[in-house]
Parts: structure tokens; sequence; C-alpha cells
């Protein structure tokens, strides 16, 4: 398939491969920050291939995953009131929170529907005036500037009855967490090519700047991914740490300006927790108070007890890089696809999941 099979070609891999292999001279631990990645690598067998000084770990980028459990329970406490429909993208329907989780609520009866965007649930809120809509709110830079134009759209349309649960989250800040972890190496990053898309490449310069850390933006089939790794190595070889762009047909060092302008428009920057990282400073999203009446946190007023991560679950420490999937007690057994204990397993981006459906479970 035109413009498909050349990031495919085998033999374009093999010399890549070998690039890397006569590049590297060290110990190197690479950390693919976006979840597609992760699934990307494992799927095309990326790790096999590499020589073993070079190690990729899987890093906090799947949004369901670093979803804390305080808002999954917020979730399914808006979901239980009456004249409530709550939308929600997939692979947050089976996620655990801390004593339910959305698949058991709508099997109980609560009105939980699975859209595929915003537009979605703006469209049921559109045809159930009575019914108040919630959006639950999820991702990264891709998803959030979507969801701005959602309540945009509401707005002009004086709708009356659609909100949203804001939990997105901003990744140059969760990277910034990682390094300054004390049980976490990085000595590159692999930057996300959909986040990236949007955000362009500048939000990354303080990390080679302020850490010395190299920074590729990625793309997402098999040559795009060898040959940052190779973009990578080759910063570190020559002691030159910068943020290189490998990702060049969808990024640009400016972003996307019209998707950043309406994120901007309706949101602003705050404190937000995460799974495994803990609340990270200015790495969240807020309404403006132009646009405080489609928060769902406002409108429904529920009071969510403490919420409770499943005891002896890794889920934090393998988003972190910190640890690997077989290191969890549960993995492969007790945790699985159709039975997860933890949202590294439910997540078709988590590094649970794809570890077990590619990289096997011994």
């Amino acid at each position: 398939m035109k413009y498909l099979d050349e990031y495919r070609d085998p033999e374009l891999a093999k010399k890549l491969i070998a690039s890397i292999k006569a590049t590297s001279r060290r110990e190197v631990r690479l950390t693919e920050v976006c979840g597609t990645h992760t699934v990307a690598i494992f799927r095309s067998g990326i790790r096999g291939m590499l020589p073993e000084n070079i190690s990729l770990l899987s890093g906090p980028g799947c949004p369901v995953c670093v979803t804390p459990n305080e808002d999954i329970d917020t979730a399914i406490a808006i979901a239980r009131q009456e004249d409530t429909i709550l939308a929600t993208f997939g692979d947050m329907i089976k996620v655990p929170g801390s004593r339910s989780s959305l698949e058991i609520e709508r099997a109980e009866g609560a009105d939980i529907r699975v859209v595929y965007s915003s537009l979605d649930a703006l469209e049921i809120a559109r045809q159930n005036p009575r019914k108040k809509v919630m959006l639950f709110g999820i991702g990264f830079e891709t998803t959030s500037p979507t969801i701005a134009s959602a309540v945009l759209s509401a707005e002009s349309e004086n709708m009356d009855n659609f909100f949203v649960l804001v939990s997105h989250k901003l990744i140059p800040p969760a990277m910034k967490a990682l390094l300054d972890a004390e049980d976490v190496r990085i000595d590159g990053f692999l930057c996300p090519g959909h986040v990236s898309a949007i955000i362009g490449s500048r939000p990354y310069e303080f990390i080679p700047e302020d850490y010395g850390v190299p920074c590729v933006i990625v793309g997402f089939e098999p040559l795009d991914i060898l040959h940052s790794i190779l973009m990578a190595i080759r910063q570190l070889e020559s002691g030159n740490a910068r943020v290189e762009i490998g990702y060049r047909r969808a990024v640009r060092p400016e972003g996307n300006i019209t998707a950043l302008k309406i994120l901007e428009q309706v949101f602003e920057i705050c404190d937000a927790p995460w799974r495994g990282l803990g609340l990270i400073p200015r790495s969240g999203l807020r309404f403006r108070k132009e646009y405080g009446r489609f928060d769902a946190r406002s409108a429904f007023g529920v009071d969510v007890s403490a919420s409770s991560e499943p005891e002896g679950c890794l889920c934090g420490e393998i988003l972190r890089g910190a640890k690997m999937p077989p290191d969890c007690q549960f993995y492969g057994e007790a945790c699985t696809p159709d039975n997860p204990i933890g949202p590294c397993m439910v997540s078709s981006e988590g590094t649970c999941a794809a570890y077990f459906r590619y990289g096997g479970f011994v």
C-alpha cells in the first residue's frame, strides 16, 4: 500500500538495525512515552531486534492508564444519578475504580454509552434534551482540543444539558516528573507523534536544555521507530542533546495552531493527579470560568469518598518504567485482558495488555 509499505521495508529495517548496532557503544535506556508506540514496538518485534545494550521502557503514555481512581469513582457516582447519560470512550468501560467499574454500573442499569468522539456525546445530548449528558473527558493534548471544540458547539447552540468531566493530562510535565523520579533512569525520550502533531516540538526543549536528555518525536511505523532510535543514539554518542522531529510528515515545530487556540480558549492549565506519578504541577486542564457551566464536577456535585488502588497491583510502577509487567504478582494469572485488576491490562495501549498480547506472559 503506497505511503505505508515504504515504512515497513525489511531491507531498510535491516540497514537501520545495523546502523544502530554500529553506532551504540554504551548501555542506553530509551523511554517511549506514547501507548501507541508501545503497541507498535511489541507488534513489530523491535525489542528483539535491538542489541542487548539498548533497552526500551514504556512510559505513562496511555490516557486510560494514568486516569486516577478518584476520577473513575466520580464518573461512576455521576452515572448512578437519575436522568443522567454518561458517554465514555470504550477503554474506560472496564477500568476498575475503587469499588466498581462503568461496566458493572451499566450492567446494573446505569445509562452508560460508548462513543468514538466528543461529537457523538454532543449528539446524544441533542437527542435527549430532558436528560443530563456527561462526557468522561480523558486523553492528552491529542483529544482535548476535540472536546474543547464540542464545548464551543454546545455553547453556540445554547445547550444546557451537556457536561464534561475533565480528566485531561499534558505530556511534557509528566516527562519532567519521570526525569525527577529517583527510581527510573532515562537516557533519551521517544516523544509521542500524535501529541506532538498538536503541540509541536518546542514544549520539549526544556528536557535537553535542563536535563541533557535527547528527545526524538517518533512516527508509528517500524521504520519510523527504528530511525528515531538511531537519531537518539547519535545524539547520545555525540553528546549533543536536542529535540529532533523524526515524524516530519505530521509534526511541525509550532504544532497545530488552530487546535491550540481552541484548547486555550476553553481550558486553562492546572495541577493534576496521575496514577503512578502522583500530583504533577501544571499537568492537567480545567474549565476557564467562562465555560464553568459545562463542568460536570460543579454541575453534579457528587461527593466521592477516599479512593483506593488495588493492593499489590504494580500499574503505577509500570507506568513509570520502574517495573515490567511480569514483575507484577497478578500478571497473566489473576490479571488478564478478560479479567483486569489494573488499567494497564485494560486499555489497548496499556503496557501490560501489549506485553500479554505480543510479548508473552512468562
